[in-house]
């Protein structure tokens, strides 16, 4: 887009993603001769219309399946080098001056791994060591390669590409070629979230990011919110994942409580199936434990966040050996839990001393919270269950046919092997209730919903409302 016509600065938004579905934000923006994304995820609704577990973009075949079915945009000079060889497409310097990241989850960090090197990525110290786990852990995943990548075709030995990371700290100010920024941090259920206020040629643009006030840290939201007026935004690019959501009576405590309930009347096997990258469960689940006088058993891929987690004192976390932890040591290539069943940084972790076997936890289950999952259920055909163990489901409700069947499956492991099932869960999204009152509360002139399937709902609080369109500008 051209940025100056007859003299007339013009400062613009668009955007690629995070349109009418929950996620994949891809959101340009354009100030004199400067672009900026704001974010650049995965969007799981897009993917979901043509892609499943078992038929995924192919990485032999490069970016081609991402461009061809609309998963990505087509930007010249956004993408890697190799990636645009490998589609036949002529190569083109990049002109995009940066990447602004408010958080890790893959609906606002991941596709970032397709584009071009040279692009520096502007994040919180937090967020970076969160990509680094999830990266270690998952090293050979096409799609989750933000930090560093391999090119296409290269040799398992060959060295990976590093980008260039710029990271921040809240409330401390930083340039990028036109534009002034302040990232603030916000509350959300992955640490080191922040939100934006971006200082434009036309006057003050806000990015929510991802956010919620019933969290354990509301204070963060609020201060985010209260800058955000402060400044008068000429814009505001507000999420809506729950904006037809009211009234609920949720927060981590919440769940802390009802959570203890269960486990303190449990003398058998407790099972809790959440997203360890949301640190307030993790710390939750572990402390119920040591408050019932059990361990917390974690999946051997988790000790890649522990790793990280523990390192930030913020954070509150333990590390991977703590006394009151325990790795679960899933059968592997052999099945007989030889230490050559394990490769990498996994065998480290699976011969640790407090590395255990199913069948070692099952024998003593009164001893014992597992953070395993629907996805680590297997494990239940190695241990030695009795029936009334309780599973918690600490995560979202299935909300599409394709998590509804998966939902019907979970429930044919439970009852399959007699366990009590209880839903206890604190959402990292804001209540409908709380994101009209932010809105109304900042009045920017202009407000743009993304990151929701319902952005007319806003409609209900404001008229200074755009309902924005896929890959379409709009002056600002």
């Amino acid at each position: 887009m051209q940025n100056e016509i007859l003299g007339i600065i013009v400062t613009s938004l668009t955007f690629y993603g995070g349109v009418n579905e929950i996620g994949g934000n891809k959101i340009l923006l354009e100030d004199k001769d400067t672009k900026v994304f704001l974010d650049f995820g995965k969007g799981f609704t897009t993917r979901s219309k043509y892609f499943e577990e078992y038929l995924k973009p192919r990485q032999a075949n490069g970016l081609v399946d991402f461009l061809k079915m609309g998963l990505v945009p087509k930007i010249e000079g956004a993408y890697r080098d190799d990636l645009m060889e490998n589609a036949g497409q002529q190569l083109v310097e990049p002109d995009i001056d940066g990447v602004l990241l408010t958080h890790a989850h893959a609906d606002h960090a991941d596709y970032i791994s397709f584009l071009h090197e040279k692009i520096p990525l502007y994040m919180g110290r937090t967020t970076q060591n969160l990509l680094k786990a999830i990266q270690e852990r998952s090293s050979s995943d096409f799609e989750r390669q933000v930090l560093e990548y391999k090119e296409l075709g290269s040799k398992r030995n060959d060295p990976r590409i590093q980008r260039k990371i710029e990271t921040f700290r809240s409330g401390k100010k930083f340039k990028v070629g036109s534009l002034e920024v302040i990232p603030i941090h916000v509350d959300h259920s992955v640490p080191g979230a922040y939100g934006f206020v971006i200082y434009t040629s036309e006057g003050p643009v806000v990015y929510t990011g991802d956010i919620r006030i019933h969290g354990n840290k509301p204070e963060m939201t609020k201060e985010f919110v209260r800058k955000a007026k402060e400044e008068k935004p000429i814009a505001l690019i507000c999420e809506g994942t729950r904006i037809t959501e009211q009234t609920t009576n949720e927060s981590e405590k919440v769940v802390f409580t009802e959570a203890n309930k269960v486990i303190s009347k449990s003398k058998n096997l407790v099972f809790a199936d959440f997203n360890f990258k949301d640190v307030d469960r993790v710390r939750t689940f572990y402390d119920l434990a040591k408050k019932n006088n059990r361990k917390f058993v974690i999946k051997l891929k988790d000790c890649y966040y522990l790793k990280y987690f523990s390192k930030d004192s913020g954070l509150d976390i333990p590390n991977y050996d703590d006394e009151h932890i325990v790795i679960y040591k899933p059968k592997q290539r052999t099945g007989k839990y030889a230490e050559t069943d394990y490769v990498g940084d996994d065998r480290y972790y699976a011969t640790l001393p407090n590395a255990k076997t199913a069948k070692e936890i099952s024998s003593e289950p009164e001893k014992y919270i597992c953070g395993l999952g629907y996805f680590s259920f297997n494990s239940l055909i190695d241990m030695d269950i009795k029936s009334g163990v309780s599973y918690i489901h600490s995560a979202s409700e299935p909300y599409n046919e394709e998590q509804i069947i998966s939902e019907k499956r979970l429930n044919n492991w439970i009852d399959k092997f007699g366990m009590e099932k209880h839903q206890i869960h604190c959402s990292g999204h804001a209540k409908g209730i709380d994101l009209m009152a932010t809105v109304r509360y900042i009045s920017p002139k202009m407000l743009f919903p993304v990151h929701t399937e319902y952005p007319e709902a806003y409609k209900k609080i404001t008229d200074k409302i755009t309902i924005v369109k896929q890959n379409k500008a709009y002056k600002i």
